[in-house]
């Protein structure tokens, strides 16, 4: 199994931080690790932050308790129940590290980190949909 590289890792989060910039994104925090949840980069953006008081972090915990839950413990949690992250697929379709966004709005995150798959020439689940169950590809629940 291959995994992806710090080049490509590092060429993939700026390019997400510039298109962030180009859309007048809130400030970003991106993370791509390889399979097995493995940190290859990080970037946070100065002044990226949960962006609300702590009284609303705790109605936050309130409404949503998995979501605070797996933030917590996201240090040993491999899963984290929030839009902003795609898996990484090479041009064959094997999967080679995921990627993570955060700041911005969930829908706003998550084309984010498509923009930043495909600006350096890696794929989606979404590009490789018709490969199938060979690659264990599902975009829907069913």
């Amino acid at each position: 199994m291959t995994a992806i590289t710090l080049a490509q890792a590092d060429r993939l989060i700026d390019a997400i931080l510039a298109r962030g910039a180009e859309l007048d994104c809130r400030p970003l925090s991106v993370i791509v690790v390889e399979p097995g949840c493995k940190v290859k980069a990080f970037k946070k953006e100065d002044g990226s932050a949960m962006g609300r008081s702590s009284k609303l972090v705790k109605v936050r915990a309130e409404e949503k308790p998995i979501f605070m839950r797996y933030l917590i413990a996201a240090t040993g949690e491999q899963i984290f129940p929030e839009g902003g992250g795609l898996q990484i697929r090479d041009a064959g379709g094997e999967v080679i590290g995921a990627v993570g966004v955060t700041g911005d709005t969930e829908e706003r995150d998550e084309e984010l980190a498509t923009h930043g798959i495909r600006a350096i020439g890696l794929k989606t689940d979404e590009d490789c949909a018709t490969m199938g169950r060979r690659h264990g590809i599902r975009l829907t629940n069913r």
